[in-house]
This record gives structure tokens, sequence and C-alpha cells, in this order.
């Protein structure tokens, strides 16, 4: 199967003059897969192309997204979650996030994950494949289609690791950026830090989105490497302190704020003394510190930090010079929120 999402105008139009019609038959492929008013999944609905066109985009393959929805689950606080299942029998979850002034939609990047961070459900049951650019981008569609609202942020925060699918990712990113109108300083890539990639991730932007100006956040979640490698498995093969020298050399490549993403667990690594370590691991360069409760998870032991050492630990943060914030936590009794997505 050949997926039309993902592709640009000028692929499209690449696509139409490889038929023998002409490249404008490509800009209407483009408006008809991309605009919300009229987009559909059924390349027999392109009623302007040719009937043998389409019959020969059908014959040779094509289609127009592919994923269908299985179900939907809405938080009181309005933040909708859907269950999707792909073409071959995958499900993937993905979260509209609303506020009054925007729509965020949390996207996942894979089937699954094979990180298996311990304090995160995504992972049990491993890593089952990659998402493609079109399955990336149409869980951006159905998300605006079912809340109606015009998406304005993305996070690629989802399930799975984005820079182990880096290629389908960046683009996505160059749809969403060129194709959907969102703007790259209104997405973030979320990593758990895989080695070699974060400097690739800045090489291979610039080359083929011609810029970098996403947000890059790194899940840290911890202030030293023993505590690290005790509840994130990979971090055996990447050092933290590695991990912070190549996010500096990252924010002199592109100019970008690092974003550090810390769950707080309960006497584990939510202690002041961590906040001094966390403050001396990675001051000196820009980045900004999100804070985020621990989600409970029903069959793993960790319990989210009290108010009380929260507190202390942002505060201590602050007294150090360290930019940091609380992130709120949506979508909790959906299983919608940060670590709680496991296809159900």
């Amino acid at each position: 199967m050949k997926n039309l999402l993902g592709c640009s105008i000028e692929d499209l139009e690449k696509i139409a003059l490889s038929y023998g019609e002409l490249s404008f038959r490509g800009k209407q492929i483009h408006n008809y897969i991309y605009n919300p008013k009229i987009r559909s999944n059924n390349i027999d609905d392109l009623q302007n192309l040719p009937s043998n066109f389409r019959n020969k985009l059908k014959s040779e393959g094509f289609i127009i997204g592919g994923l269908k929805l299985e179900k939907k689950s809405l938080s009181n606080d309005g933040t909708l979650k859907l269950l999707l299942r792909t073409l071959d029998g995958e499900f993937i979850e993905s979260v509209g996030i609303p506020t009054n002034k925007r729509l965020t939609v949390c996207v996942s990047s894979q089937v699954g994950c094979p990180m298996d961070c311990k304090f995160c459900a995504t992972g049990k049951d491993g890593l089952k494949r990659s998402l493609k650019a079109g399955e990336i981008i149409e869980q951006i569609l159905l998300i605006q289609k079912e809340m109606s609202m015009k998406v304005t942020n993305i996070v690629f925060m989802g399930m799975g690791e984005p820079l182990l699918n880096l290629n389908e990712v960046l683009i996505a990113i160059k749809c969403i950026n060129k194709d959907l109108n969102i703007s790259q300083r209104k997405m973030t890539v979320s990593t758990v830090a895989i080695p070699n990639k974060i400097s690739q991730l800045s090489k291979l932007s610039f080359e083929r989105l011609g810029k970098c100006q996403f947000t890059l956040a790194i899940s840290l979640h911890a202030p030293n490497q023993k505590i690290r490698e005790s509840i994130i498995p990979s971090a055996r093969n990447y050092n933290i302190k590695q991990i912070i020298s190549d996010c500096r050399n990252y924010v002199s490549q592109t100019g970008r704020r690092i974003s550090f993403e810390y769950i707080l667990l309960n006497g584990i690594n939510d202690q002041e003394e961590h906040a001094d370590q966390l403050s001396n691991l990675i001051r000196g360069f820009q980045s900004h510190v999100n804070l985020i409760s621990y989600n409970d998870i029903e069959e793993m032991p960790f319990q989210k930090s009290s108010f009380s050492n929260a507190h202390k630990f942002k505060s201590r943060l602050l007294q150090n010079g360290i930019n940091v914030s609380f992130r709120k936590s949506r979508g909790l009794e959906k299983n919608a929120a940060c670590g709680q997505l496991r296809r159900i």
C-alpha cells in the first residue's frame, strides 16, 4: 500500500505526471486529502479527478490514510483519547488535549515501544513496528475531526521512541509544517535519548527540513547515572553526562532550548539532594525542566511524590537558577496521561 497522506504537493504532482496527467491534478489531490472540510479516506470521492486516473491509483495500491477508529475515551477535563487500528491489525493511541486557546495532539510514532522504562505502561508489550509518516499525520487529522477544533500544537510523546523512527518522523514534521500549516515552533519531539541520535536529529533536520526549530524534550527522569539505570534500562548504553554533552551541542547548533522531562517518583528521585544534582548537571546552557507527577499504573510499584517533596524539589531548582515548571496531567481517569498509553 502507498499512502497519499504524508505526500507534499510536489510529491503528488510527480505522481500525477507519472500517470500521464497534468501536474495540477496533484494540487487537487493535495487539497482533498489535507482540507478538513472535504477530506475522506476514499479515492473514489476525488470527483475532480478523471475516473480512469482514480482507477489507476486504486489498482496501483494507493490509499488515503488507513487508520480505523476503534474506541473513543473522553475525560472529564475534555481530553480525548483515540484507540486506532492500523491496516495490518495493530493498535495505537492518540490524545487530543484542548484548552481555550489551542488543541495539542499527542501522537504515537511506533506501535508499542522498545525502551521498557519501568514507570511507563507503553513499553510493557515491547515494540511491534514503527509507523509510517502517513499514519502519524492521520492521527492529527482524526483528532481534529473528532474534536471539531483546529490543531495548533503537536507533541511526539505518545507510543514509541521517535528517534528510532527518525526518517518517518522527519517526513511527518515536514508535512505538518508545510501541508497542515503548523509551525515547527509548535512541535515537540520527546526522546528517552538514543546514542548518536541527537546529533543526527539536528543534522538531518537542517538537510531535509531546511531548519530545526521544534523543541527537543529529553525524558531524563533522574539526576545521576545510577538512578537513571534503575528506572530506564536503556540508560546503560548512554551515560547521562554524554547525553547532556550532546544536548549542549544541539543547543549550539540549533539555537533551540532543550526541555528536560522529569517524573517525580516518591523516594527515588524527588529529594532536595537530587534537585542539586540535577542543577549541577544541566546548568550553563538553554534548558528548561518540566516536572511531571507520576500517573498511577496498577501493576507498577512506583508512587507519586508528596506535595511537600514536589514543592521542595521545584523550589530548590529555582534557587539554583534553573528554569522549571510543573506539567499538569490530563486525561488521568481514561488512561490518557503521560506514561499510561497501552493500546486499550
